[in-house]
């Protein structure tokens, strides 16, 4: 395996933090609106507002459905945050939440051109969330939930979902599970490994880590280890949240029992977790993600010097970005294409195995497409639309 540059060749993450502070303070944010229509004329605003304005409100008052065709409703995402798991920074409020809420509504615009709104909410009482998402969602085709701390995102992603007659996604889990598993398809076909067959230990069993376990799961991974700060997610535990307990199995340890003749190691948890010697203890050419943001579980370095076959993290200055803006707006686009009100777990499997059908001639460097590389948000929109047209 191939390792990146030095981290002295590399720009440090605060290097770039200062360069976003001072384009924010420049331009206000980075994101604004535009006008679809011309509003140059009194005409014009008799058309555009007052009286032709009257005419799409009677329509849709008397057919609600017609908010779809009339207005923005049919391609604009509310992205919705309390702040309480911004990025890897913790519980730092829904005002240091709203940078990260316009960087993702940047992203929707630039790859997938639907207009995203970033709402941040002053509570994280789950009740007072679900209640005001609903109260709000009239005015949205779709709810991406953002930055919300486990194990509250699952009950208000499952009450939403419920309640609500448009697509609902919790990026912060299935858009780094769905990124996952494209990865690690094309990983196993690199090592010569069936999904059937390995053993997967997870570091981080919240959001995402719950995930990325139901959804491999889901594709046919059969061996699982999951762990927490504690160790392994067993049980004999008495601590467990039911979503750990989903997971938990027989036999308890730490996370260096967990990796005794795994094949695959996954990490959504804290930086500099492991060595290479932790890795060793690992199969013959093992897999590593390593997705701990700004700083990984472990070094591209370190994996080199243990041997791993295959190592992928979140940065964008190591090979394999296993980065969430491959999967968001691609994925919203193919559903408000197909005209879906829910989203399925086969939606899910395919938008990943559509991820690692872009890499034709997979390389221990190249498991993944980059986000910029053409076609990755068309691509996850066709695999989307495909569940939805068969009907599965």
């Amino acid at each position: 395996m191939s390792v990146p540059a030095t981290a002295a060749c590399v720009r440090s993450y605060m290097d770039y933090g200062r360069q976003s502070i001072e384009l924010r303070e420049a331009g206000g944010g980075q994101i604004g609106t535009l006008l679809k229509q011309q509003l140059n004329t009194k005409e014009d605003l008799s058309v555009l507002y007052t009286p032709g304005i009257a005419a799409p409100s009677l329509a849709i008052a008397g057919d609600r459905s017609l908010a779809r065709k009339l207005t923005i409703k049919r391609n604009s995402v509310a992205v919705v945050s309390d702040g309480s798991a911004v990025l890897g920074l913790g519980n730092v409020g829904p005002e240091a939440a709203l940078p990260v809420m316009e960087g993702k509504a940047m992203l929707f615009k630039r790859f997938a051109d639907i207009d995203a709104y970033p709402i941040v909410l002053a509570t994280q009482s789950i009740d007072e969330i679900v209640q005001t998402v609903v109260n709000i969602a009239p005015g949205f085709g779709g709810i991406n939930l953002e930055d919300i701390s486990a194990p509250r995102c699952f009950e208000i992603e499952r009450r939403l979902g419920e309640l609500l007659d448009i697509p609902v996604f919790h990026d912060d889990q299935h858009g780094t599970a769905i990124c996952t598993l494209g990865a690690l398809a094309n990983a196993l076909k690199i090592t010569g490994r069936s999904k059937e067959d390995i053993r997967v230990v997870l570091s981080g069993a919240g959001a995402a880590g719950i995930a990325i376990a139901r959804l491999l799961r889901d594709w046919g991974v059969r061996d699982f280890i999951l762990t927490d700060s504690k160790g392994i997610c067993s049980v004999d535990r008495t601590d467990l949240n039911p979503y750990k307990m989903e997971f938990a199995v027989e036999k308890g340890g730490t996370l260096n029992d967990a990796l005794e003749n795994a094949d695959v190691f996954i990490g959504v948890s804290q930086p500099d977790l492991l060595g290479r010697d932790d890795i060793r203890r690992m199969k013959a050419d093992p897999i590593v993600f390593a997705m701990s943001n700004p700083v990984p579980e472990i070094s591209p370095e370190e994996c080199a010097a243990a041997g791993v076959a295959v190592y992928a993290s979140g940065r964008s200055d190591y090979p394999n970005q296993i980065n969430n803006v491959l999967v968001f707006p691609g994925f919203f686009r193919g559903l408000f294409d197909a005209g879906a009100f829910r989203i399925t777990g086969e939606m899910k499997i395919r938008a990943g195995l559509a991820l690692a059908a872009m890499v034709e001639s997979p390389t221990p460097e190249r498991v993944i497409p980059g986000p910029f590389e053409p076609g990755v948000a068309d691509a996850v929109a066709q695999a989307v639309k495909s569940v939805v047209t068969a009907g599965v």
